[in-house]
Parts: structure tokens; C-alpha cells; sequence
């Protein structure tokens, strides 16, 4: 049963805030570095981005509407803040971050933070948010250390291997009967410690360890992704699509044997087409000009390679980056084709709840540019029990896949995190 729509919050249900950004010196090397024990907000790659803490502001939403509801709440804080941002660059100045689940049932919000610290190329600064009636001190930043999460016992989810494989087969013939087109299914791990998980820790070993992926946190979900969902920034809007996968080997001469093969594989090029097809549909309403290629490249990444194609348009109208971020989602790379047809049959078959797995997660300013990638190559802490995480991944499924080919692919996915969980 689908939850009612929530109502649609106005002008007077926002706070009224004051922002304040200032450049600075002496920021760590690492921006996770500065993430105090209770700090849970990232979004970094290749040591840019920026990390926050505390809370401002948030809205919780679900139902239908999420995506409308979050942006008129923000259009409403925006217009209620006073801001002063001496630094003037994507990230600066009034941010929020946010995160949205895969239907309309699981969780979303947005999170404005009390404290963000920020990096963009040589540029390092400070923003602090806090309401009217008690302005904030700038804070001292300190460095701190994670603690590491201890002994990882590692169980199936919802299903276990075999199992998936085996919905794995019937969805093939679903697929070869006409039914649907391509449909993507998740799996999920449990990852169960002997103590508390400091999420900085993951954290850390995730940026370090894939670092030309963005690296986030928001609301216990952490992860690595390698798919921009779509960036805006100064009128112009790309998104980098990901669709077929081959797991590497460590032997470089193999991989790239691997990779050529990928390339000229039928079945990761048809699932890829059905991928880039559903972002060039979506975004082309909102651009004045649009770049498809042809054909994609390999993308390499420590653990998997993927076929990947870079959309770029010229943006036509006012669309914010978290308004491109629901015209897309989701896409066929995280559901399949037709949508309508693929979303049923998961919620058929998966057997399990995804959570914020392979939905929209980023961050976006008061200008409305942003960045949302898709949350894969991930885990959600237990908010009920700080010593559990479930870790996802799942896997495009279209007429030639093999069942146990695809769980292959799923485990390559979850090395990111199992690695990142480990000592």
C-alpha cells in the first residue's frame, strides 16, 4: 500500500538562517579527517568536495510528491536565508545534502548542516548555518581519527546466492518471452561487527581506495559510486551512465584483454544502449543541446570495469540539479525497461526492501546546481543497531545474461564495501 502524500510545506515551515562562508588555511589534507564521531555528511572525490556536521535544518519526506516536497521546501529556506559567501564557488554558501530511496515508500530528506568544510582546487573554506535568533561562533577544526570497526561477520540478506540466481533465470525468461526488456536486480549482504561501526572509518578506506569515485555519507548510508546521476553547474548539465560490467583480475595484460572484450560484448552493449537511452529521453526536455556518443568507453576502477558514456546538454530552463535528479530516476541502469514493467517485476521478485540503495544521493546549493550520483557500491547503518550495515548491489539483467555470471558481478560489486569494512 502506497504512504499518503505529505503536505507540502510553506514558507512559514522553514527556519530562518544565517550562512556564513569564509576561506581558510590549515584544512587537512583529507577532508574526512575533520568529521567529528557524530559527523555523517560527505561527498568527496579525488580530495575535493565537502564534509559537514550538525543540523540545521532537515525534511523528511515520502510518497508520490518526495521529490516536489523537497524542492519547494528548499526554495523556501533558500528565500528565507540571509547568506554572505566570500568564497563563491560550487559548494559554498547555503548547501544541503540529501538522499532519496529507490520507490516512493522508502526513506528521503534533505539535511542542511550546522558546519560544512569545503574544497574546490587551491580553494579551502568554512560555512556555518544556524538560525537568526543564535549565531554561530566559526569553529576550531581539529583533526580526529575513526576507530576501527573491529571483527566483520558477513551473512546473506534477503536471499542467498543460489537463490538469486535463481530469480536471476526465471527473470531471463521473462525477459526472452516478451515481458520486459531489461530488469535490474539487488541483492544485499549483512555486515554484523563485535562493536559499534565508526562510519568514518569506511569512510576514509572508500576515498582512499577509489578516489575518481564520489565518495558519500548521508543519514548512515555510506558509499563509493562510480554513476553520476547529473550535475548542474553554471547552465550546463552531464551525466555519466554506467551499464555492463566485468570484474578484474589484477593481471594488467588480462584486464585489458578483459576490457576489449567488454567492449565488443552484445550482451553489455545492449544493456548499456537501454541505459543511455533512458538518460538522453529524460534530460533532453530540460536542454537547449544535447551530446550522445555513440559508444561508450571502458571505465576502469580498481575491483570492476564498466562500459560508461559522459551525456553532457546545455540547460534550457530553471530545472534544478535535484529536479534533472528526479526527471531521471529512476533509470534503466537501476531498474530497467520499460520502467513502469521493470519496477513491478522487482518489487515481484527482489524480496527485499532497497532502502536508499540506487536512489538519488548529493548535495545542491541555493543556485539549484549540484551533484546527485546514484547510491551504489554501498551500505546503510542499522539505525537501531550501531553494530550492523547492509551492503547492496545488484545487476542489469537482459536476454543473454547468466545467472551465475550475474551473481559474479554482484560480488565484484561488494568488495568496495566489504574492503572498506575490513582492518
Amino acid at each position: 500500500m502506497s504512504l499518503p502524500d505529505p503536505v507540502h510545506p510553506g514558507a512559514e515551515a522553514v527556519p530562518h538562517l544565517v550562512v556564513r562562508s569564509h576561506p581558510v588555511e590549515g584544512v587537512a589534507k583529507h577532508l574526512l579527517d575533520h568529521l567529528p564521531a557524530d559527523g555523517a555528511l560527505a561527498w568527496v572525490r579525488r580530495g575535493d568536495g565537502q564534509v559537514g556536521w550538525g543540523v540545521a535544518a532537515r525534511l523528511d519526506v515520502a510518497g508520490s510528491n518526495r521529490f516536489a516536497t523537497a524542492q519547494e521546501w528548499w526554495r523556501a529556506l533558500t528565500a528565507a536565508a540571509v547568506v554572505r559567501d566570500d568564497v563563491g564557488v560550487p559548494g559554498s554558501g547555503l548547501v544541503c545534502f540529501g538522499s532519496f530511496g529507490f520507490t516512493d515508500q522508502d526513506p528521503a530528506g534533505l539535511v542542511v548542516p550546522e558546519v560544512i568544510v569545503g574544497r574546490r582546487g587551491r580553494t579551502t573554506w568554512v560555512t556555518t548555518i544556524s538560525p537568526a535568533s543564535s549565531l554561530a561562533a566559526p569553529p576550531e577544526l581539529t583533526v580526529n581519527d575513526p576507530a576501527p570497526v573491529g571483527e566483520i561477520a558477513f551473512a546473506d540478506g534477503a536471499r542467498s546466492g543460489t537463490e538469486w540466481s535463481a530469480i536471476v533465470a526465471d527473470a531471463v525468461e521473462r525477459i526472452t518471452s516478451g515481458e520486459v526488456d531489461k530488469v535490474v536486480l539487488a541483492r544485499d549482504l549483512v555486515a554484523q561487527s563485535d562493536q559499534p561501526i565508526d562510519l568514518r572509518w569506511p569512510l576514509k578506506r572508500l576515498a582512499s581506495a577509489y578516489p575518481n569515485c564520489w565518495t558519500f555519507s548521508v543519514d548512515g548510508l555510506i558509499g563509493a559510486t562510480p554513476e553520476l546521476l547529473v550535475r548542474r553547474e553554471k547552465g550546463l548539465i552531464t551525466s555519466r551512465v554506467l551499464a555492463g560490467t566485468i570484474r578484474r583480475t589484477g593481471d594488467d595484460a588480462h584486464d585489458l584483454a578483459l576490457a576489449a572484450s567488454l567492449a565488443r560484448s552484445s550482451k553489455d552493449l545492449e544493456e548499456h544502449e537501454f541505459a543511455v537511452r533512458s538518460v538522453a529521453e529524460a534530460l533532453e526536455p530540460h536542454c537547449k543541446s544535447m551530446n550522445v556518443p555513440e559508444t561508450p568507453f571502458v571505465l576502469h576502477l580498481p575491483n570492476v570495469m564498466h562500459l560508461a558514456s559522459d551525456v553532457a546538454g546545455v540547460a534550457a530552463n530553471g530545472a534544478s540539479a535535484l529536479g534533472l535528479a528526479a526527471a531521471l530516476h529512476p533509470s534503466a541502469a537501476v531498474c530497467g525497461t520499460p520502467t513502469s514493467v521493470a519496477r513491478d517485476l522487482i518489487a515481484e521478485v527482489e524480496g527485499m526492501s532497497r532502502g536508499r540503495f540506487s536512489g538519488p544521493v548529493g548535495w545542491m546549493d541555493a543556485s539549484g546546481d549540484g551533484e546527485w550520483c546514484i547510491a551504489l557500491r554501498c551500505g546503510q547503518a542499522d539505525p537501531d543497531d550501531p553494530t550492523r550495515m547492509r551492503l547492496f548491489a545488484g545487476a542489469g539483467i537482459v536476454a543473454g545474461s547468466d545467472p551465475d555470471a550475474e551473481l559474479a558481478e554482484t560480488n565484484a560489486k561488494l568488495v568496495p564495501m566489504r574492503d572498506a569494512l575490513g582492518i
